[in-house]
């Protein structure tokens, strides 16, 4: 019987890149529902919502439950409506993740002189003008938070510039440091991780998976939690040689989760 009560698993460069799912990746899940174990998924992907990820992953046969998906997206949305209900909110970022900001009832502004918070996120039409009119917002907003601080994302062409980029150059222009970071590896994040499980044996029963030493594994040892690197994605073995963090488990395929539950 595993110890584990529960698992955080990460999606892309865990379980699929891109449309592609990874080998080991069913195993895995199957080696999670066959302990007994409550999955939730956690991407930091600030552009999609729950129902996205119950879609993607059934084209590959695999039963995911919404009410189990957090993204980075939905975890900006919840704390800016809990924290900032009626403020307008200035987005560097994309139309969907302004979608799922007014989902939660948060209004959304154009304007950036109105910015009463500003949201940076990934923006792959970002522009100039854009950065410019990121600066005035800065200028006048009160709060500045970021969905996720992943500088580059996998896909199936190769890396990618993330939202950690597109903040990074906010911070630069505005000579300003983010208030926050909502997505992985936040005390944001994993607070709502663990809201969203309702776990009765807390931290030390849940394992966290993840293919980032500093977003996934970061976010493992910053609640308490064992976990467990996959090299199917970021980061190697090299990688975790050279770290100061160290995963609990080190996997070359989601599928070995059956020797760590069994």
């Amino acid at each position: 019987m595993t110890r584990y009560e529960a698992v955080i698993l990460d999606v892309d460069g865990t379980l699929v890149r891109g449309d592609r799912l990874l080998p080991g990746a069913a195993t895995g899940i199957r080696a999670i529902d066959d302990a007994g174990c409550d999955r939730l998924l956690f991407s930091n992907n600030p552009t999609r919502g729950a129902a996205h990820y119950e879609e993607r992953l059934s084209a590959h046969d695999l039963a995911v439950d919404p009410r189990r998906v957090l993204t980075s997206g939905t975890v900006a949305a919840e704390f800016l409506a809990d924290t900032h209900p009626e403020a307008s909110v200035f987005v560097v970022g994309e139309s969907r993740l302004e979608a799922l900001l007014e989902a939660a009832s948060l209004a959304v502004t154009d304007d950036p002189r109105e910015a009463a918070v500003v949201l940076g996120s990934i923006d792959r039409d970002l522009t100039y003008d854009d950065l410019g009119r990121a600066l005035t917002a800065l200028e006048c907003a009160d709060a500045f938070y970021g969905t996720d601080p992943d500088v580059t994302i996998p896909t199936d062409g190769g890396m990618v510039p993330g939202s950690g980029t597109i903040i990074a150059a906010m911070e630069a222009v505005a000579e300003r440091e983010v208030d926050g970071i909502l997505g992985k590896p936040s005390k944001t994040a994993a607070d709502a991780a663990f809201e969203r499980l309702g776990l009765e044996g807390g931290p030390e029963r849940t394992l966290v998976v993840g293919d980032r030493l500093n977003t996934d594994i970061e976010l493992g040892a910053r609640a308490g939690t064992d976990t467990a690197l996959v090299t199917t994605g970021v980061a190697s073995r090299a990688d975790v040689a050279a770290a100061d963090l160290e995963p609990t488990y080190v996997l070359d395929s989601l599928a070995e989760l059956e020797d760590v539950l069994g």
